[in-house]
This record gives structure tokens, sequence and C-alpha cells, in this order.
């Protein structure tokens, strides 16, 4: 028995090895040969490479025409030839100003008036160098405040109003969520899960969803229906400061204090892109359903416009000397602004253009929200709050918030703010643990609270 045991042992070895050998044969005989070039194959890749990378500078302009001679100082007025009815009279005025310059050596229209062209055709025209063009103030009521609410133990860092204008929801550093209803100001519902402070709430459109983010470094999804958590968002390094949806996709955009906007899918939890590129805390995020649809500020005093399709950035706004805290869109026009502790800076779509500055604040801005009746509210961090006109610029009203009994007056400031989705009220988010709604006083008229009739906008405010 023990002799066949030996046979069966030494045959099974013998076996074994064979096999080794057959495997090595066939695997391991080619693996230092190099892997032969398809030809094909390098071809398309090249192809591929180029049309993504090169696609948009293909196709060069055409080249410039030649540069014209210059002009000799002779004192012979230019002759103007055009067809429209009129212009001859324009073109002999124009050639008098030039020719009564050019014999005297003296400047044309040094108070006000100045020779020049449009697009490079022969007609001239005048413009006034001095004009300076400004908007005059539309009359606004004044608001007072209607509402204060108390309820949170810590700050209130939040706040999102719900698409039916039925309720709201704010966040605070007491790690809970809380429902408000906006009517009467009681409270609904106090959701649990965080366990840091919440810095962003935002109520879906779309779906019967809350999404929170906080300090805690967590993305939470809450069902509306079962009031818990029922999915989670990982991938941040650090404190999340801000949140937002896209208006028309399932997507969800975070920043945070690594200095990231990740963008998340929202039904399959993953990380759909990560926006690169600022130096410090993304302090706040902006999703419109237009290019560019991401708009993130951040604390290294920049904005940046996105590409959702690449993932990449379009545009690099540096006109803000100080830190960006909030930034809102306007409702009707393709316009958003922008709030630092500088001023507020008005900018146009899609391009990224300055407009102008909105100044007054002598606080730091930590807030800034607009209405469909261009009323501009920022709030600041010593309790300030400024009403103004949003086409001009105005400051019709200046108020000062009173904190709670029992807090210190240095607990005078606002967090974050938001309108209702009628526009008719103010909400307000406190250091003083409270949240106060304010509304449009009904009694005012343009004659018991009228504009500044000396009033004029400072030359950081002209357009």
């Amino acid at each position: 028995m023990t002799e066949v045991k030996q046979l069966d042992d030494k045959l099974l070895q013998t076996m074994t090895i064979k096999s080794l050998k057959r495997s090595y044969d066939m695997f391991l005989s080619n693996l230092t040969r190099p892997t032969p070039v398809d030809a094909t194959s390098q071809a398309v890749k090249l192809s591929t490479k180029i049309e993504a990378d090169f696609s948009h500078v293909k196709d060069l302009p055409a080249s410039l025409p030649p540069a014209k001679k210059p002009r000799t100082t002779e004192a012979k007025a230019p002759k103007v030839e055009d067809d429209e009815e009129g212009d001859s009279a324009v073109g002999s005025v124009i050639s008098d100003l030039e020719a009564k310059k050019l014999s005297t050596g003296s400047k044309t229209g040094t108070n006000n008036l100045q020779i020049v062209s449009y697009n490079g055709t022969t007609k001239n025209g005048l413009q006034l160098s001095t004009y300076q063009k400004f908007k005059k103030p539309e009359w606004h009521a004044p608001w007072k405040l209607d509402k204060v609410i108390a309820g949170h133990n810590g700050w209130v860092r939040c706040a999102h109003v719900e698409p039916a204008n039925e309720w709201f929801v704010t966040g605070s550093a007491d790690r809970t969520i809380k429902l408000w209803d906006l009517a009467s100001g009681t409270l609904k519902l106090t959701l649990t899960g965080h366990i840091a402070t919440v810095r962003g709430v935002h109520v879906s459109h779309r779906h019967n969803y809350l999404f929170s983010c906080g300090e805690d470094r967590k993305i939470l999804c809450w069902d509306l229906e079962q009031n818990k958590v029922i999915r989670h968002y990982y991938g941040h390094l650090n404190g999340i400061y801000c949140i937002d949806q896209h208006p028309t996709l399932d997507l969800i955009f975070t920043g945070g204090r690594d200095s990231t906007c990740r963008v998340w899918d929202i039904r399959t939890k993953g990380e759909v892109h990560t926006l690169v590129g600022h130096k410090n805390t993304v302090a706040c995020v902006n999703a419109q359903a237009v290019n560019p649809q991401v708009t993130t500020g951040a604390a290294d005093s920049t904005i940046r416009l996105w590409d959702l399709a690449a993932g990449r950035c379009n545009a690099v706004l540096t006109n803000h000397k100080k830190s960006i805290r909030d930034m809102c869109l306007h409702p009707r026009e393709f316009t958003f602004l922008s709030a630092a502790a500088d001023n507020i800076k008005k900018w146009k779509y899609p391009e990224g253009k300055f407009m102008n500055n909105i100044t007054g604040h002598k606080a730091i801005l930590n807030t800034i929200a607009v209405n469909n009746d261009d009323v501009i509210v920022s709030g600041g961090d010593n309790g300030s709050v400024r009403f103004y006109d949003y086409k001009s610029g105005y400051c019709f009203q200046d108020l000062q918030t009173r904190v709670q009994p029992g807090s210190l007056e240095s607990e005078a400031g606002i967090f974050a703010s938001t309108f209702d989705k009628s526009g008719s009220r103010y909400i307000s988010c406190e250091a003083d643990k409270t949240i106060k709604i304010y509304k449009e006083d009904d009694e005012a008229t343009p004659e018991t609270h009228p504009i500044d009739p000396m009033w004029k906008p400072s030359k950081s405010n002209s357009f």
C-alpha cells in the first residue's frame, strides 16, 4: 500500500512539472518580447487626441489686412464719401474741425468733444467723453421686521425656502436641521444626523429630497417622506461650506475647505467632476441651466466660471481684493452679484464681464440676496442690513439688527439670508441664534419715503 502511494505521488509530481513547463512555453516565452504596434490603432489614437485638444484652433482666422499708411501732417481736410442722405453736412463739420486742428496745432474740443470713428468705417461722429452713464434710482418700499424665530441652540448658518413657498429649512452650529412654517414661523420638524456645524441646506425642486452639508465632511440626502437619510456622498477632504443643485439635471455641487468644487450624481452617488483651480476655501457655488452652468467664489478673492461638460474653468474673475463670502444670481437677468469685504460687484454672463460696484457697507459682507423686484439685500458681520436698488446701486434703507434678550451685542452678526419664492419676505440667519423675517411696509409711499434728490453715484458705482 505504501509503495502504491509513493508511485502515485511521484506520478503526480511528474505531471505537475510537465503542466508547469507547458504553461511556461505558452505564456512566459513571449514575455520579454516587445508588443507589436498596430499602425491603424496608432493613427486612430493620434487623430482622436488632435481633435480633442486642437479642434477649437484648427481653422485659423483669415490674415489681417495690410496696415494703412500713416497720415501726413498736411493741413488738408479729409474727404468724406457717404451715400446716405444728410451725411454730407456732418462730414463737412468733421472736415472743418480736423482741418482747424491740423492748421492750429491745438486740441479740438478740449472741454467735452472728441472726434471718433465707428467700426473702422468712413462715418465719423461726436462723442461726449466726460459723460457718465448711470440709471435713475427706482423707488422701493422700505422693509420692516415682521417675525423673530428662536429655536436653535447655536449660530444659524444657512437657510433655503422650498419650491412651494410654504416652509423653509435652516441649519445651525447646534448640528441640527429645522423646518419652519413660513407663514406662522412655527417649528414643524427637527432632523439630526450631522456631527458638526451644518453649513449648507438645499430643498430639491425635482424630488422630495433635502440636501445638507457641514463641517463634518458629510453630504446627506434626506427623504422628506420618511424624514431619514437615504444617501451619503463621500469625497471631500475637509469641511463643506456650500451646496447647490442643478436646475435641470440630477446633479448637486458642493464646495469646501479642500479648495475644490465637486459635482455629484444624485442617483448613483458617484463623483462626476472635481473642479480644481481655487487656491483657498470655496465659500459659495451657484448653478444654472445655461453656460456657464457652475460659478464658484472662494477665499482666494477669485470667481471662476466652469464648463460643466468638460469639467474645466472658462474664466477667472480677479476684480475682488478680499475673500468672497457669497454670490447670488438675478432671477430675471443674465447677471449675478458677488459680496466680499471690499464691496459688492455686479457681473454679466456668459463671459463674466464686470459691470459696476455697489458700495456703502463698512463691514465684512457674509451674505447677499436679490428678488424679482430688483431689491438687493446685504448682511454684514456687525449686524448691518442694507437695501439697494439693483439697477442704480442706490441704498434706500439701512437697518441695524437687534440681538435677542440675553445675547451679547457682539452677536449681532448675519451669516446667511434668502428671499422667499415670491420675493416679499426676507429671511436672515443670525449669530444670536435667531431667524428674522422682514417684509415690505405696506403703508409707505413715494411721498412718505422719497428718494434722496441729491444722490449721485460715486465713481466706483458708475457703469
